[in-house]
């Protein structure tokens, strides 16, 4: 189960170190096991009263934009692992697990300078996260694109033979093609094979016989072969097609099949590589979308904003083990 933080920021009246020390001795009276962390917030630069309850009215919108991001990020990585069948494992922040990089939070005065602007922190933070979601949304779109025309191929391998791609059925052997002769494929119902079997020498004249073959069979149909001179082709498909059987187009040439080869292992390996390569920036983003001052999750600009600006306030985090 996931750990709970609860956040407060308390008034000083004294000193920092005063109140800390009060802090802890409230808390284990009241629940001995539970771990408190100081967490330390720069002196920020608060501006106007103005200002900060213009900035208030965004944070909220800008707040559920970041964290909307961060779970985008966190669902894709649990995707991917789940279809590679990757163990997972636990989140990080710079390599950090997500738990002690929270308990140990540090503030990253060079990327968000403390005298800056309220205003502009918060800014420069919604535009980094803007940018990783645009990213991530390329990301995701190149692989879910290669895994849907993959998903495409397998579906035409799959399905019924009335529908599915034959060229992984039909040989090279199974195929006769000459200036005379001709091989085609019929479709045959499954319990109509016998009919089949015992009509297709005379649905036409010049039928060779004897040459019909069965080259696969599914839960419907049975895929079959036929040979016959080329000039009778066509009133040979309009008598099988009157008796029921369906005959499927399919011109067989080894430079097709071998194009057809390569393009499905190209595809395989694409998918591969964008996948892993997707895994790697998701794992990489979401610890650099969390590790956003706005995105951890504490009011460490919100409550500023909320609170007098002649007080001094001091920060703690507890951890809520129930």
């Amino acid at each position: 189960m996931a750990t709970r933080y609860w956040i407060t920021s308390l008034p000083v009246q004294s000193s920092p170190s005063a109140l800390w020390s009060r802090l802890q001795e409230l808390i284990s009276r009241q629940a001995f096991d539970t771990p408190v962390y100081r967490f330390n917030i720069p002196d920020l630069r608060v501006g106007t009263l103005d200002s900060l309850l213009s900035l208030s009215d965004d944070l909220s919108k800008s707040n559920t934009f970041i964290e909307g991001v961060s779970h985008k990020i966190r669902r894709q990585i649990e995707d991917l692992e789940r279809v590679s069948g990757v163990e997972s494992g636990a989140l990080t922040v710079d390599g950090i697990p997500v738990d002690t990089y929270l308990t140990r939070f540090v503030w990253d005065e060079s990327k968000y300078p403390p005298m800056s602007p309220l205003r502009e922190i918060v800014d420069t933070i919604h535009v980094q996260v803007a940018k990783i979601e645009d990213d991530f949304k390329i990301r995701v779109a190149e692989f879910s694109n290669v895994r849907g025309q993959l998903n495409a191929i397998n579906r035409k391998q799959s399905g019924s033979l009335a529908v599915r791609d034959l060229s992984n059925l039909v040989k090279p052997d199974d195929i006769i093609t000459s200036e005379n002769l001709i091989t085609l494929l019929a479709i045959v119902p499954k319990y109509s094979q016998k009919d089949w079997l015992s009509s297709y020498e005379t649905l036409a004249t010049y039928v060779v016989p004897r040459s019909s073959k069965k080259l696969y069979e599914d839960n419907e149909y049975a895929l079959y072969t036929v040979t016959l001179f080329r000039r009778v082709s066509d009133n040979f498909k309009n008598s099988a097609r009157d008796r029921g059987f369906q005959m499927r187009e399919f011109d067989y040439t080894t430079e097709v099949q071998e194009s057809r080869k390569q393009e499905l292992d190209k595809l395989v390996q694409d998918q591969e590589n964008l996948r892993s390569s997707l895994l790697q920036w998701c794992y990489a983003s979401y610890g650099e979308e969390t590790c956003k001052p706005q995105n951890t999750p504490t009011p460490s600009l919100k409550h500023v904003v909320s609170l007098p600006l002649t007080w001094n306030y001091f920060n703690t985090r507890m951890v809520n083990k129930t």
